[in-house]
């Protein structure tokens, strides 16, 4: 009988098979790829809740009770992944919908399976997951921010803020409202108990669903984006190249021990993807296939160089 500690511990294989699996069908059968158009939000939305039940909301003081590592973990993620994001892109064409896209996925960390591949990668995915309220609220918050100094006024004309906002409340505010509404009545009901730990099930099955729906639906518009696609994948594979060593002197400048400096590795090199992309979405319809295709891209090249960041990663920090 399948347990969820061994669903989770194979999760990354399953990610794959469902990679390959959701390409085929968006390749060889594209009228069904396209029928899942409509699905994604739904799933998201599921998803998010999901992954958000799971974040220890409740427990956010515990959070800042490991202060060296958080700080490092800012650093790295706030400070040095924007700058090198920042150079990156200058050998991009001045394209602002490309560069959206980019910026979207590179400079928000992920706060979702990054902890599995920490465990695998033989980091403190404790740590990890404890740190993932303050790295969620963060991202959130300093995101516009971002856009505003790396694009300016011209993210002001390809974002219109009323879809935007839509996708953000539904598929971003809801969910984690209600997780975190189900995580303060589990404290008090074991009705609410059961249910955390029901939707703890949830992630990795409702993670490969998320995956088969977006690249069955969207592959098949890739190619209408090939141009623009050939040029973020080696901006894309330098990315997951070079975050892993500034991540590794960052950590050592913080004096973290070997595990805790693994996790910040992950933590440093792994996106975001699968949550701003409903707000890729919900662009106007003449960019968001585009900008959809480029944080897609980003998925696929990150599983793969996650694959074999389990292996280099604690070697690179023995």
């Amino acid at each position: 009988m399948m347990s969820r500690e061994k669903l989770e511990n194979n999760q990354v294989f399953l990610y794959v098979i469902v990679l390959l699996i959701a390409a085929s069908v968006g390749l060889l059968a594209p009228r069904i790829g396209m029928q899942l158009d409509v699905t994604i939000s739904f799933v998201i939305a599921i998803l998010m809740y999901s992954m958000f039940s799971q974040i220890p909301f409740t427990s956010l003081k515990e959070s800042f009770s490991n202060r060296r590592f958080i700080w490092a973990l800012l650093t790295v993620n706030y400070m040095a992944v924007p700058i090198v994001v920042w150079l990156l892109a200058r050998l991009l064409p001045e394209h602002p919908p490309l560069l959206l896209g980019v910026y979207l996925v590179l400079l928000t960390p992920c706060i979702d399976y990054v902890i599995v591949f920490t465990a695998l990668g033989r980091g403190n995915e404790k740590a990890m997951l404890i740190s993932t309220p303050i790295l969620f609220i963060t991202q959130m918050l300093l995101l516009p921010l971002y856009l505003w100094l790396f694009i300016g006024n011209e993210a002001a004309k390809i974002v219109e803020v009323a879809p935007f906002l839509e996708a953000f409340f539904g598929l971003i505010v809801i969910p984690l409202v209600i997780a975190i509404t189900l995580q303060l009545f589990a404290k008090r009901s074991q009705v609410g108990n059961k249910l955390i730990h029901l939707s703890a099930w949830l992630p990795v099955p409702f993670m490969a669903l998320t995956l088969f729906v977006v690249v069955a639906s969207q592959i098949g518009k890739l190619s209408t984006s090939f141009e623009w696609i050939i040029k973020v994948i080696p901006i894309y594979i330098a990315f997951m190249i070079m975050m892993p060593f500034i991540s590794k002197f960052i950590g050592k400048s913080f004096k973290l021990d070997i595990e805790s400096g693994r996790a910040l590795i992950f933590s440093g090199s792994t996106r975001n993807s699968l949550v701003v992309l409903p707000l890729a979405l919900s662009l106007p319809d003449h960019i968001n296939t585009l900008v959809a295709a480029i944080i897609v891209t980003q998925t696929i090249v990150e599983i793969i160089g996650e694959i074999i960041y389990i292996r280099v990663v604690p070697n690179l920090l023995k």
